[in-house]
């Protein structure tokens, strides 16, 4: 009799840890709301994009995607689906790792912080007369992730490795104001607490190294993608951290770009490998 009591207590001990297990599986790779960022469309990128980093639209637009990739300085542009990129080249060979478009400007950034800033009509001809150069803007650093704003004209860059980090317990970021001219001048700058993402995940050995930024143009919440570590990171307005979320590493495998289109879809890109092409994923605003 006692046994036969007992093992209805182990299946219902057995199933809730079952249970339990299937819903931290679950949670592990949420997302936020809106966004089922683990069943995206992939949008598959031409060899000559193999290696694609920043990603961004005219004027929200999704018809054509802009993009570089970290090796030439070119920018690529074509229609999600296309197999060929439209190559428009602006500089020489360097590590280039986002694009921005506000303006009737394109903005590029490379690694160290130089900026690149030319008119986005020369994009449609074979070579541009008007590239500036943009050096000491930036303080000493390494920089991956920039978000220019189309109505203001002030471009967010956010450090992926400064040496006056404290610790790496903040990441700080930069603003820059772009005018009519082109012309980029100091705006200011934020700063996110680390801290607040060992809270959320509940984990202190982990590395907060921002690839990518981005703003939801409905909820005007920023989203910051750490390539090292698989995180998206949401902060409000104000850059404080209200949710973290661990990006599926079979599907973002590489992530280091970001777009939102007007209607609020979300785009990342991922850089390709001997395995894998270089990819966009379309995750599809839902409402709930």
């Amino acid at each position: 009799m006692q046994i036969k009591k007992i093992i209805p207590v182990v299946l219902m001990v057995v199933s809730s840890i079952v249970l339990s297990t299937a819903c931290s599986q679950k949670r592990k790779f949420d997302g936020p709301k809106g966004y089922n960022i683990n069943t995206p469309q992939k949008i598959v990128m031409p060899t000559s994009l193999q290696e694609i980093s920043g990603i961004a639209f005219y004027k929200a637009t999704p018809d054509t995607v802009y993009a570089e990739q970290d090796e030439d300085g070119k920018v690529f542009f074509l229609k999600p689906g296309d197999h060929h990129a439209t190559a428009f080249k602006f500089g020489k060979h360097g590590d280039y790792e986002d694009i921005a478009i506000s303006n009737n400007f394109v903005i590029m950034l490379r690694s160290n912080g130089t900026l690149f800033t030319f008119p986005f009509a020369d994009l449609r001809q074979e070579e541009s007369q008007h590239v500036v150069e943009w050096k000491d803007l930036l303080p000493k650093g390494e920089y991956e992730g920039m978000y220019a704003d189309e109505v203001s004209g002030l471009i967010y860059i956010i450090c992926k490795n400064c040496p006056d980090e404290n610790d790496r317990r903040i990441a700080k970021g930069y603003i820059l104001q772009l005018n009519n001219q082109g012309q980029l001048s100091q705006h200011g700058d934020f700063a996110v607490n680390v801290k607040d993402i060992d809270k959320i995940i509940g984990e202190r050995k982990f590395e907060f190294r921002p690839s990518a930024l981005g703003q939801n143009p409905r909820t005007k919440e920023w989203y910051i993608i750490s390539s090292i570590g698989k995180l998206l990171v949401i902060t409000d307005s104000n850059w404080k951290v209200t949710a973290v979320y661990k990006l599926n590493p079979a599907l973002y495998i590489q992530p280091e770009g970001i777009a939102f289109d007007k209607n609020s879809n979300l785009y990342i890109s991922n850089e390709g490998g001997d395995l894998h092409s270089g990819n966009i994923l379309k995750t599809v605003w839902t409402g709930k």
